[in-house]
């Protein structure tokens, strides 16, 4: 089961811990998904044009839903090196959208766009793994441990192949 902002953590002092939300990955799931679907209907590329990257804060921030709260304040709550690093992975995500999205729009009409989204699909469901792990912990232990660097060289191979 995802981590949800609903779901708390008891701690030693029994105060409840905020937890990170799942939630903020449906955006880059939907996008996984427009990308995957594309082959078969290259209409589809204006949704994929039309995302737009958000931010975790920002995400939440606008959110109707009753968890935002305890996922903005677990992400507060989080150290320097964990925010930095998960929003470096978040950026990592929207940019391979963004170019695999900016590739196709460039491609004609009658080149076949599967080894495009093969090769960028493939890498966002990694890095949306990651993702997932990070915030299912809730930002804590190995799980939170995201080289940033590698993270946007595996992105940059990605791109260059």
């Amino acid at each position: 089961m995802s981590a949800s902002a609903t779901e708390t953590s008891p701690t030693a002092a029994g105060r409840a811990v905020p937890q990170l939300s799942t939630d903020y990955l449906n955006r880059h799931s939907e996008a996984l998904m427009l990308l995957e679907m594309l082959p078969a209907d290259r209409e589809i590329l204006e949704d994929l044009k039309a995302w737009r990257a958000v931010g975790y804060v920002e995400h939440f921030a606008g959110s109707p839903l009753r968890c935002a709260g305890e996922a903005l304040a677990a992400y507060r709550a989080l150290g320097q090196r964990e925010i930095e690093n998960f929003d470096a992975l978040c950026a990592a995500m929207d940019r391979l959208i963004l170019t695999a999205t900016a590739l196709l729009d460039e491609m004609p009409a009658e080149e076949d766009p599967a080894l495009i989204v093969d090769v960028a699909s493939l890498s966002l469901r990694r890095l949306i793994a990651r993702a997932t792990a990070f915030i299912n912990a809730n930002g804590r232990g190995e799980a939170a441990r995201i080289d940033a660097g590698a993270v946007q060289a595996e992105v940059d191979a990605v791109m260059a192949s």
